[in-house]
This record gives structure tokens, C-alpha cells and sequence, in this order.
């Protein structure tokens, strides 16, 4: 047989950008089974070919059966992408691009900074990109405020172009791009004979127009002479000055002025916060990181991409407008078999064929729910309506998911209208139901190399009614013996599981297909008692035989819940 390729999945189009397009997930249960899988690639090409500007992507909430996996290799399709949680991310966030700031930032320049963004912290990158620290306006006020050492400027290792920017000067004397590494900060008040006992190798001295002051200061080895209310330095002082090694810096700024403001020249590096940052990555989830959020006085937090690169700011005032991510819910319409955070997700769509659930939605959405064998079913008859034509391969899966929901037609919840499609189907796809089928259970009943727990989760549903909370997995397979060989790997686990989720009662249908038949396993103290009371038989050993029933949707399930009702009722 040929295979096809599914183009209309990847194409591009010209409605929109695609940074302007809406990712809309077709995703089905957890544990998701072939009719589930299938029916979201279906439904998504389906969508993609309406040309609303969106982006529709099929999902899984859960591995796939090697049956399903037989089915897409068969037809050549991929599998959906993994989404085993739908809740918001920082992603999702509106993350504020406050610009990162090299850690030789003076202070001025990051209070305005701070200003002029409305920001109250900056994070402070490396070359790379890569997170180094913080800053916040506290920690400026802070060093402004509390700091009183002389040698705090030179401690900071403070550039001369910090220096020249912060007091609006000009380095006559010296190299700009030099740093200022040691010595005191001071102010000549006095005269020279008394500044001659006072100023130490490599100070900067801060100074008006007084040539004796000047030649003092040198004199006595200061590092850098800061001269005050623009005032021209001589010749003379220049030149000793180059032959002392020390540099002039003139300034338009008053005395009164420089001494105030030169300590925010210092870089960011000198104050900045480098240990026990709180930093979240876009891929993290927003339920996990708010009450990080929460139990700390920290107003913004930054984003890193793989922990490292800066991406930008959040806050919890982020959180009000946060971007709910989309789905479109097929083959189940249940909050316990839902994707994680489903609360937190916007439903657009649930198209399905069981009994209607617990989920609920926040808006009126499209509910299509029909009485019949398969999901895939219903899909099929969207394909008519908006008569959109069926790709060979998308016939395929559809025929797959209804030859597998029905067990090739003989389970108690195959309609007319299963049996339509499946066989219309199978006509496009190029396949016999017959054949394919019996091909298709044969390679998901390959179980000999699985685990108890890959086994049992394959297609398992929890469903709560009233008080009783309770778990139904089932294996179809075309062998008896087969079938027989899983018990004792399977009853362990079903006691092992059934603690560990906290459930009422488990429940695992061994169903013969050829045979129209099911070995069901239970554990649970009132496993027993429900068994007897809804099929009228006694179930020994952890074990009731029971002849005719295939179905868990339509026969197995509703027996139990009437009789649970029963039991309410009493």
C-alpha cells in the first residue's frame, strides 16, 4: 500500500504571521487508546483547513499502545506531540524585556534607568547574555545612603568614564578608560601646608582653581585631581601632572555638588545581588512558581532561558494577565481523565461519544456528543458536512480508531453508523476491514516484553461517582492464552496501584475478542460486593468471568454505577 503524507499539518499560509498565530491543542484522555489519538490528528488537520488564522496542533496526553503505534507507522504518521500538563507557563506570561546592563553600569546611570522604565530592579548580564545579578532601587539608596568609607569609590573599582559621565567632566590629564583602584576620596578645604599632612599616594582630591592647592595635591602623590566649576588648568599643572602620574579631571559642577554625586559612579557590580536569586525558565509551570512568588518579599524575578540567559522580568502583578493555552477536547469530556491544570486551559471544542462527565468551562463552547461506537465516527461525519475531502492516510487512522473502538464490530456499542464510516473509510485508505483489523489487534497484542504498569495504564479510565472513586483499565487481544498469561503479572500491581492512587476499587478487563468475552480482575474491599450486585455473579479469587461483555463504556461501567446507586439508595 502507499503511503501519504499529510501536508495540510505543516503547510504555510498567508493569513498570519507566525508569531501572531493562536496554537490550538486537539488532544484526547490520558492513557489515550487509538480512537483518541487518531481522532485528534484527524480533527486537527480537519481544523487546520479552515483557514481562521490559527494554528492546530494534535496532541497526546499520555504513551501510546502499540496498537496505535502499529497504526501510525502503518499509515505513516507521526506521533502528536507530548503534552502531559495544559497549564500556563511563564511563556504565557506577559514577561516585561527590561534590557540587561553590563556590571561596570554606574549607579546614576541605573537609578535613571530605573526612572525612566518604571522598573525597580535591573538585572545586570554578561557578555553572553548570561545572568550575573541584580540590582534594585533599594540597593542604590542603600549604598547612597549608608555608605561612609573614603575608599568606597576606589573599593568599587570605579572607571574614569563612570566618574566623567556621573559629574558631566572632562579627563584632560590621564586615560579615560583607566580604573580607579586605590586611594581615598577627599576635599581640599585647606590650605597646602595643611593638605601636605593629610593627602596619601593615589587619593583623589577634589579642588577649585587654586594653583598652589593643585601643585600640593600632586606634589604629595594624589592619584587624580578633580577641579571644580570648569576651571582651566595650567600648563604647568598639566604637565607635572603627566610627569607624576597623576590625572585631571575638570568639571563644571560646584564643589558642594562632586562630593555628592561621585559616589554614583560606582559600578552596579560593588552592590549588586549575585547569590540565592530567585529565577524562574519559560518552559516552568505558573501553579508551580506562584507560591514561590508569594512567600517572598521580592518584587521581580527574572526569566532565564536553560537557567542562564536573560530573558527578561516578571512579577506577580503578571499573573492578571496571563495567556490561557487552547484546546480542543475529543473522545472524553472528564476532568479526572484530563490532561493536568485542564482548570487552567481555555476549551474551545469537545467532541466525543461517551456518557457526559464532571468538566466544566468557564464560557459556551461547541459539545458534540453522539451515541455512537467511536469518536472517530463522529469526525468522519464532520469530514461530510463541511465537505472537506478525507487524505487516504486520515482515512486510515479514522477506519483504525473505529475497527478498534468496536473491536472490529462486535462490541454492544457499534452503530449502523460506525459500521458506515469504517467501511467508507477503509475504501479511501485501500484497506479491508476484515484483514486489517485481525492485523491491527495482532500487533498490539504483543504484551510479553511490557511491564505490569505499561500494561495496565494502556487504556485505563478513573471515574468518580458520588463517594466512590475507582479505576477501569482493559487489554484487547485476539488470544485467549495470552490473555491468560497476564494475570499473575497483572495482580500485584492492581493491589500495589490501587493504594498508591488512593482509589475505592480497581478494576482490569482481560477482553477476548474472537471470543466476545472478559476475565475482569478487581481489587478494592468492595470490589466483590459490586461485581455480584451488578452482573449477578460470584466473583472468586480476585477474578469474575464474564461472557458477552466487551465494552467498558457501555456495559461494564453503567452496571456499576446502578449498582452503586442501588446501594446509595438503601
Amino acid at each position: 500500500m502507499k503511503k501519504y503524507a499529510i501536508l495540510i499539518l505543516f503547510e504555510k499560509k498567508e493569513e498570519k504571521p507566525m508569531s501572531e498565530k493562536k496554537t490550538i491543542y486537539v488532544l484526547g484522555h490520558r492513557n489515550p487508546d487509538t480512537d483518541s489519538i487518531c481522532s485528534a490528528i484527524a480533527y486537527a488537520e480537519l481544523k487546520s483547513r479552515s483557514n481562521d488564522g490559527n494554528r492546530y496542533l494534535a496532541a497526546r496526553a499520555g504513551q501510546i499502545s502499540p496498537e496505535t503505534d502499529y497504526v501510525l507507522r502503518r499509515f505513516g504518521m507521526r506521533q502528536p506531540v507530548y503534552l502531559s500538563n495544559i497549564g500556563t507557563r511563564v511563556r504565557d506570561m506577559e514577561i516585561r524585556k527590561i534590557p540587561g546592563v553590563s556590571h561596570s553600569l554606574s549607579l546614576k546611570k541605573a537609578w535613571n534607568m530605573m526612572a525612566e522604565l518604571n522598573a525597580v530592579t535591573l538585572p545586570i548580564v554578561n557578555r553572553e547574555n548570561g545572568l550575573s545579578g541584580l540590582i534594585t532601587i533599594n540597593d542604590i539608596a542603600t549604598s547612597y545612603m549608608e555608605e561612609q568609607d573614603s575608599t568606597i569609590l576606589s573599593k568599587a573599582r570605579t572607571p574614569y568614564k563612570n566618574i566623567l559621565e556621573t559629574l558631566e567632566g572632562e579627563m584632560v590629564v590621564g586615560d579615560p578608560e583607566a580604573v580607579f583602584t586605590k586611594g581615598n576620596v577627599l576635599i581640599a578645604a585647606a590650605n597646602p601646608d595643611v593638605m601636605e599632612n593629610y593627602i596619601m599616594e593615589n587619593d583623589m582630591v577634589i579642588m577649585g582653581n587654586r594653583y598652589e592647592s593643585q601643585l600640593s595635591a600632586i606634589e604629595s602623590g594624589a592619584g587624580c585631581i578633580v577641579v571644580c566649576l570648569g576651571a582651566e588648568v595650567s600648563r604647568s599643572i598639566r604637565k607635572l601632572a603627566e610627569e607624576h602620574g597623576c590625572s585631571i579631571i575638570v568639571t563644571p559642577l560646584d564643589t558642594y555638588t562632586v562630593a555628592r554625586q561621585i559616589n554614583q559612579s560606582m559600578p552596579v557590580r560593588a552592590f549588586m545581588r549575585q547569590n540565592d536569586l530567585i529565577t524562574f525558565q519559560p518552559s516552568d509551570y505558573t501553579d508551580s512558581i506562584k507560591e514561590i512568588m508569594q512567600k517572598t518579599r521580592i518584587r521581580d524575578f527574572p526569566v532565564l532561558e536553560r537557567g542562564k540567559y536573560y530573558v527578561g522580568m516578571i512579577s506577580r502583578r503578571n499573573f492578571l494577565g496571563i495567556r490561557k493555552r487552547s484546546v480542543i477536547l475529543v473522545d472524553h469530556n472528564e476532568r479526572s481523565q484530563a490532561v493536568d491544570n485542564i482548570e487552567d486551559a481555555e476549551i474551545l471544542e469537545i467532541i466525543d461519544h461517551h456518557r457526559i462527565g464532571s468538566l466544566e468551562t468557564m464560557s459556551p463552547v461547541y459539545f458534540r456528543n453522539e451515541p455512537v461506537g467511536c469518536t472517530a465516527t463522529i469526525v468522519y461525519k464532520i469530514y461530510l458536512e463541511k465537505e472537506i475531502e478525507i487524505p487516504p492516510a486520515i482515512a486510515g487512522l479514522l477506519c483504525s480508531a473505529i475497527l478498534s473502538d468496536t473491536l472490529l464490530f462486535r462490541s454492544p456499542t457499534c452503530t449502523e453508523m460506525d459500521k458506515k464510516a469504517a467501511k467508507a473509510l477503509a475504501a479511501i485508505a485501500g484497506i479491508d476491514c476484515q484483514t486489517y483489523g485481525v492485523e491491527m489487534f495482532t500487533a498490539g497484542s504483543n504484551l510479553k516484553e511490557k511491564t505490569p504498569e505499561e500494561i495496565f495504564y494502556q487504556d485505563y479510565k478513573k471515574l468518580e461517582f458520588g463517594d466512590v472513586t475507582f479505576g477501569v483499565g482493559q487489554i484487547s487481544s485476539m488470544s485467549g492464552e495470552e490473555l491468560k498469561a497476564l494475570e499473575p503479572k497483572l495482580r500485584p500491581y492492581l493491589e500495589r496501584s490501587c493504594k498508591e492512587h488512593k482509589l475505592s476499587m480497581l478494576f482490569f478487563m482481560l477482553t477476548n475478542i474472537i471470543e466476545e468475552s472478559t476475565t475482569l480482575m478487581y481489587y478494592g474491599e468492595e470490589a466483590a460486593a459490586l461485581i455480584e450486585e451488578a452482573f449477578r455473579l460470584k466473583p472468586e479469587n480476585g477474578t469474575a468471568r464474564l461472557p458477552g461483555v466487551v465494552s467498558r463504556k457501555k456495559q461494564l461501567i453503567p452496571a456499576f454505577m446502578e449498582a452503586i446507586n442501588k446501594e446509595s439508595a438503601i
